[in-house]
Order: C-alpha cells, then sequence, then structure tokens
C-alpha cells in the first residue's frame, strides 16, 4: 500500500478527533470545577460577614460548573439567580460578554475588567476562527484526496495547522481571562472579593472539558504533520509515476545497418560473359 493512502487515512482520523473533542469541549460547561463545602460555612456564618440571605440567594456559595459561556449548578441552585434548565437538564446561567446585549454598559468597567472583558470575547473569536479553518481543510482535503493533488494536501495541511495555532490562541486567551478573574479584579463577584471563609471552604479544579479541549488541540497538530507527510509522499509518488511514463514514451531510432555495395560487394562467383554460351565473332 502507498505510503500516501496511508498517511492520508491517519491524517483524516486525527482531524475528525480533533474537531470533535474541541467541538465538545466548546459546548459543554465542565472546565472548571467549583466546590463550595456549604456545611461549614453555614456552621461559621456568625464570625464572618456573610449574612444567611446572601448564603442562600447568591451563586457563589453553591457547588457549581463553569464553562465558557454558562455556570452551572448541579447540586442545588441558589434562590436569587436568574437560571434556566440546560439541554442536560442542569439550572444555568450564561456568562454575559456584553456583546448582544443593547441594555449593558460598560463604561463603569475599570481597566482590569475592560481588559478581562476583550481578553474573553477574543478567546470566543479565536475558538470560531479554528473551526471555521477546521471547515475549509475539510474540503481541501476532499479535493486533494479525489485528485490526488499534493498541493491541496499541502493546502490542507497549512489550514489545520492554523486550526491549531487558533485553538491553541484561544487556550491561552482562557487562561489569561482565568488570571484577571482570580487576581486582577477586586470587585464582586470576582475571586479577590470573596470572605476569608468563603476561600478556605472552596476548591477550584479543571474540569474533563479543559482537558479535551487541549488534547483537541494536540490531534489538530498531528494531524496537520501528518497532511503534510501525505502531501509529500504524494509527490514522491507522482515524480515515479512520471519517470516511469517517460521511460515508455522514449523514441526508438533504427540501427544503422549494412546495405550491400555495388559491383564489387556482390558476393562470388564471377563469370566472365555470358551465360548462355560464348560468341563467336
Amino acid at each position: 500500500m502507498p505510503c500516501s493512502a496511508i498517511t492520508l487515512s491517519l491524517a483524516t482520523i486525527c482531524a475528525v478527533v480533533s474537531v470533535a473533542l474541541l467541538a465538545i469541549a466548546f459546548g459543554t460547561d465542565n472546565w472548571q470545577y467549583i466546590r463550595v463545602d456549604r456545611i461549614d460555612i453555614e456552621q461559621n456564618l456568625g464570625r464572618s460577614d456573610i449574612s444567611p440571605q446572601q448564603f442562600q440567594d447568591e451563586g457563589l456559595y453553591r457547588t457549581r460548573t463553569k464553562g465558557l459561556f454558562r455556570i452551572c449548578y448541579p447540586d442545588t441552585k441558589p434562590r436569587g439567580e436568574d437560571l434556566y434548565l440546560s439541554p442536560v437538564e442542569t439550572y444555568c446561567q450564561n456568562i454575559d460578554y456584553h456583546i448582544f446585549n443593547d441594555e449593558a454598559d460598560t463604561s463603569q468597567f475599570t481597566d482590569d475588567e475592560m481588559v478581562r472583558l476583550h481578553m474573553a470575547r477574543s478567546m470566543i473569536a479565536l475558538f470560531i476562527v479554528s473551526f471555521f479553518f477546521v471547515f475549509v481543510a475539510f474540503w481541501t482535503g476532499v479535493a486533494g484526496c479525489w485528485r490526488r493533488s499534493p498541493g491541496n494536501i499541502a493546502s490542507t495541511a497549512i489550514l489545520m495547522l492554523l486550526a491549531c495555532l487558533f485553538s491553541a490562541g484561544g487556550m491561552g486567551l482562557w487562561h489569561g481571562v482565568e488570571y484577571y478573574e482570580d487576581e486582577k479584579l477586586k470587585n464582586e463577584p470576582w475571586k479577590a472579593s470573596w470572605s476569608q471563609l468563603l476561600r478556605e471552604n472552596t476548591a477550584v479544579v479543571y474540569d474533563w472539558s479543559y482537558f479535551i479541549a487541549w488534547i483537541g488541540v494536540g490531534w489538530a497538530l498531528i494531524s496537520a504533520l501528518l497532511f503534510s507527510g501525505a502531501s509529500v509522499c504524494l509527490r514522491s509518488e507522482r515524480e515515479r509515476e512520471d519517470a516511469k511514463n517517460m521511460a515508455y514514451l522514449m523514441p526508438v531510432y533504427p540501427q544503422k545497418q549494412q546495405y550491400p555495395s555495388y559491383g564489387y560487394g556482390y558476393p562470388g562467383p564471377y563469370h566472365y560473359g555470358s551465360q548462355y554460351g560464348p560468341y563467336n565473332y
């Protein structure tokens, strides 16, 4: 089996796995798991500045999961939050990026809040652009396989590499948003504004959506490398086929032959006179 067929098959499988993992991570709400020990907080409300009303109404005091678009409460839901039932039967609230909300007023935001907001918007945009590159790579890949074109396959490799870079950039911006929310922003509801009791009883860990997002980025890189190798294989195979065809198309020239010369060139024996007998003069 030619190396191009094997490499193309592996590259296609890696690309499918990559886009599936990135799409799952993009649409799910399990990038972070924030576990809150409500029992310990409730037992120590008297020595903190947390009111019982806040403890019952605000989502900060509930165990929750956080994604790119939603914050969901898998165990209990806060009474004071505007929630809706997600497709996976979990009560969630949207993360506001202030894009299509005409009533949103960002003029009162601090510089750090605006930086965080711009990074969050750019993060979503980079993921969307990476999916666009994968969509275009699908068509160039189909054309390359159909025509066995090294150029089309090389273009597919470049597009998959761009998809990898843009999705990796989105992951980097996600970490930037996380840093600003945890360290830079001092006002509610960000972590720096939490009370000491809430900090002590809250554990934040990365969840499975975050991990499969990074795995999807890695598979996109592997796919780009395999498509590049398939392009090299196709080019080598085409050169060998062209060389073989040229051997059959080479013109065949006739070889030089020794033609008999007149006169002394004829073989003997030679007879003088007529073969019908001598003439008598």
